[in-house]
């Protein structure tokens, strides 16, 4: 099914007043809107499912999409966003990041162009590196899949993918750049090396997934946290599914706080994270529940004690743990998130 024109784009009657969203500031002075649209589709969905909820979430408010080359559907995300523009939103008003993959950590500048084109802009607001592996996997594998090349984590290698990310911002085709899926080890060498410092860190975060360490780490350096998987991934491939993992939004604390709010406890997950100062990108294709979010974020606040609720319901669950990435025979995902404080030698 192909993308509505660009004439069907109008703000929707049931939506609610971008201006009213909150936003954080970046230590640039720059500000994000708090809340995004993620547009990984999990396997599960079409690029043009996912394009068309880029273009209906901007027509309920979402001003704020993140996206990544991986992604395969950046070409049609451009459609939406330029069908989005003609249709009176100014580019400065949209928030758009993009993700350098794994493959292409030097070649920077070539993915991040090829992303602009698909896009159909001219810069972005913030590029990420994805990962800080060089280690590839192709679409819809199962986690015991290894690329035969992988690599651990090697500083002097990031740095020079860091560098080129540099110069993408010297050439004004990225306002700001990021980092995704790190640690406080590594990120604290980044700190440290980096000429233009990361202004924000792509991370998971969930109720049962809050990562105190890196979020204080984060915030304590002046980084904002974006949070994925904000309300637990459920539509998160198969790979990434263990059966000890759990499901935040069955929790019964966050579903007591759903029933008291009359709203579903996705919500109270997204509404959380805006408060604890993280800015969440949930994902979905269904307009019911990209509108009842964006909602739920400019309703009723989450109290102090619902907020203290919520904190005390962390269980260390990661869920996207990144098998497809260790680098030997024999590695736990465990080695990719450095647990003891150290970064996880060759």
């Amino acid at each position: 099914m192909p993308l509505r024109n660009t004439d069907s784009f109008s703000i929707s009657p049931d939506g609610i007043d971008p201006d009213s969203l909150p936003k954080i500031s970046l230590a640039s002075g720059a500000r994000m809107p708090a809340i995004g649209l993620g547009t990984f589709g999990s396997d599960k969905y079409s690029g043009e499912e996912v394009a068309r909820a880029v273009l209906g979430a901007a027509e309920v408010g979402y001003r704020h999409f993140d996206c990544a080359s991986v992604y395969g559907n950046e070409d049609l995300v451009g459609e939406a966003l330029r069908a989005i523009q003609q249709g009176g939103v100014e580019r400065g008003d949209l928030w758009i990041t993009s993700k350098v993959w794994n493959d292409m950590h030097g070649r920077v500048a070539e993915s991040c162009e090829k992303s602009l084109r698909d896009l159909k802009l001219d810069y972005l607001d913030l590029f990420l590196v994805h990962w800080p592996f060089p280690n590839f996997h192709g679409k819809g594998v199962d986690a015991s899949v290894r690329d035969p090349h992988a690599k651990p984590y090697i500083h002097e290698a990031y740095m020079e993918t860091w560098g080129q990310m540099e110069r993408l911002v010297e050439r004004g085709l990225a306002r700001h750049i990021g980092t995704s899926n790190m640690t406080v080890p590594k990120l604290s060498l980044v700190m440290r090396d980096a000429r233009i410092k990361p202004a924000a860190n792509e991370m998971e975060l969930h109720p049962h997934f809050q990562q105190p360490e890196l979020f204080q780490y984060v915030v304590g350096h002046g980084i904002v946290p974006i949070g994925y998987s904000p309300i637990g991934s459920p539509s998160r491939p198969e790979r990434d599914r263990t059966p000890d993992d759990t499901v935040d939004i069955e929790d019964p604390v966050i579903v007591s706080i759903a029933r008291r709010l009359g709203v579903h406890p996705a919500v109270v997950c997204v509404k959380w994270a805006v408060q604890r100062g993280q800015v969440p990108i949930p994902f979905s294709v269904k307009r019911d529940q990209y509108l009842n979010i964006i909602q739920g974020v400019v309703g009723e606040r989450l109290t102090s004690d619902d907020m203290r609720a919520i904190a005390s319901i962390d269980k260390n669950n990661r869920l996207i743990k990144g098998h497809v990435f260790l680098w030997k025979e024999g590695q736990t995902w465990e080695a990719l998130w450095d647990l003891d404080g150290k970064i996880t030698p060759p």
